[in-house]
């Protein structure tokens, strides 16, 4: 047995202390401690042992637990399988990959903060999405547009109590300022990014960040996000929101700021550094808050502020329709006079901007599939961006965005078929990272990616209803 933990990034080597139940040591001023039923000295040692009984390992982190005996870890193994086997069972599925959506929504479950609410994108830093390139970033934080995604999946999937709990976080985070893109599990605001020269990378790709400087960027689509999430919150009866009235000045809020940045370059989805645009997403999210605000409001019977937004919404719309669909291209661009292809306008026909069998959202699909498009998922975009070398990657969420786009658009068939060619890119755990090396046929990116498995559930939940209205199984016993 090696027990060899390096804090702080590996810049630290703690001696390791015995304490009676194992061995302990302390870093930044908090403790751990492992617990053990194998005698320490082999431990510290590392003499090879006969395995002729059960052993155990224990990690705490803080203070420690009371001693542990082998009756107690089977205990907690049991309640442990128990736990999770009794929360999968409560899983809405759609009859359609059944087994990956459970096995989804189990890897959402997981990227939830309990104590806080927050959601973290993943559980990993640095993985690149390009090997040998400098993209290379920390997701060890809650993205706001991430988590409400999330919240929402699970929503689909009949989990509530994670979206109460975000919800929850968002006010907290709200109150401590203006909104931003993502935050510490802890409400943290200040996400200084730097990077840890001392580490090689995975597989020598660096650099290694801490930290995320998208913080500090202003995202215009984040007020569509979270007004789409409450909404879909507060009118869901199942959703139990306590005090239901304390969201309406927030959505208030994000109404007015929706429509204040509707005309403000951002960074967008896709979080640029530099070169600020009118981005096509981030309006339509916009366009999205002001049009689920206007239902807000007149779920609190607020009928002449939802009708004032209601007009400003279609004013959005109207002028979004003109100055972001490309007639000469027959697409949606990605900004204004940027004419390129965006797999982010994928979720036009989900947020209910336009009909997934508009001819120009048709036209759309037909000039995507031309340019994203590849045997091992969907580019995010495929023009040179501010970050280093053009990605051969396919971002995995937007192959799910593809996926669930097709079957809106009721091309069902060509729909199922790209689903098991994305669905046989997991791991063998069923997870995915958030990006795919088409070259080297492997999973690349951070780790699991909560917003890739929103995408799986999504489509599979839109794929499972359509299939069955196609084949006339929405009846008892289908």
């Amino acid at each position: 047995m090696k027990f060899d933990p390096r804090p702080d990034y590996g810049r630290t080597k703690p001696q390791l202390f015995p304490d009676g139940a194992g061995l302990s040591f302390e870093s930044n001023g908090q403790r751990w401690s492992l617990q053990t039923n194998l005698p320490v000295d082999y431990v510290l040692s590392g003499q090879e042992f006969t395995l002729d009984a059960p052993r155990f390992f224990k990690l705490d982190y803080g203070l420690p637990t009371e001693p542990q005996h082998i009756d107690d870890i089977h205990r907690s193994l049991d309640l442990t399988i128990a736990g999770w086997r009794l929360w999968a069972s409560n899983t809405a599925i759609p009859g359609f990959a059944d087994q990956d959506v459970i096995r989804s929504a189990l890897c959402l479950k997981l990227h939830a903060h309990e104590p806080t609410g927050a959601i973290i994108a993943a559980a990993t830093t640095s993985i690149p999405e390009m090997l040998g390139e400098p993209r290379c970033w920390d997701y060890r934080f809650s993205w706001l547009r991430d988590s409400v995604f999330t919240v929402e999946a699970l929503r689909r999937t009949a989990h509530f109590s994670e979206g109460r709990q975000f919800l929850r976080f968002l006010l907290d985070v709200v109150e401590s300022g203006p909104l931003q893109p993502l935050y510490g599990i802890g409400g943290e605001r200040e996400l200084p990014e730097s990077e840890l020269s001392h580490l090689s990378g995975f597989e020598g790709t660096k650099p290694v960040r801490i930290g995320n400087a998208a913080a500090a960027q202003y995202q215009a689509d984040l007020m569509g996000e979270v007004v789409l999430c409450i909404r879909s919150m507060l009118i869901d009866q199942r959703s139990d929101l306590r005090d239901p009235s304390q969201w309406y000045p927030l959505v208030a809020r994000m109404v007015d700021e929706a429509i204040d940045g509707f005309d403000k370059k951002d960074m967008g989805i896709w979080e640029y550094r530099e070169k600020p645009m009118l981005h096509t997403f981030s309006r339509a999210m916009c366009w999205a808050a002001v049009d689920a605000g206007a239902d807000i409001a007149e779920h609190f019977e607020h009928q002449e502020q939802a009708d004032a937004w209601r007009l400003v919404a279609a004013s959005m719309r109207e002028r979004l329709l003109a100055e972001s669909f490309n007639q000469e291209l027959g697409m949606f661009q990605q900004a204004v006079d940027c004419p390129h292809a965006d797999a982010a306008l994928l979720l036009l026909p989900s947020i209910g901007f336009i009909s997934a069998t508009d001819p120009r959202f048709l036209s759309t699909l037909d000039a995507y599939k031309e340019r994203l498009v590849r045997d091992g998922g969907v580019m995010r975009y495929v023009h040179e961006d501010d970050f280093g070398t053009p990605t051969t990657s396919t971002f995995t969420i937007c192959s799910f965005w593809w996926i669930e786009a097709l079957a809106l658009a009721g091309r069902l068939d060509e729909a199922v078929e790209m689903f098991e060619v994305i669905r046989s890119k997991s791991n063998k755990l069923g997870l995915f990272s958030e990006d795919y090396c088409v070259k080297d046929k492997r999973l690349l990116g951070n780790f699991p990616q909560a917003y890739t498995h929103v995408g799986l559930i999504n489509a599979a939940m839109t794929l499972g209803n359509l299939l069955r209205a196609r084949d006339s199984q929405f009846h008892a016993w289908s």
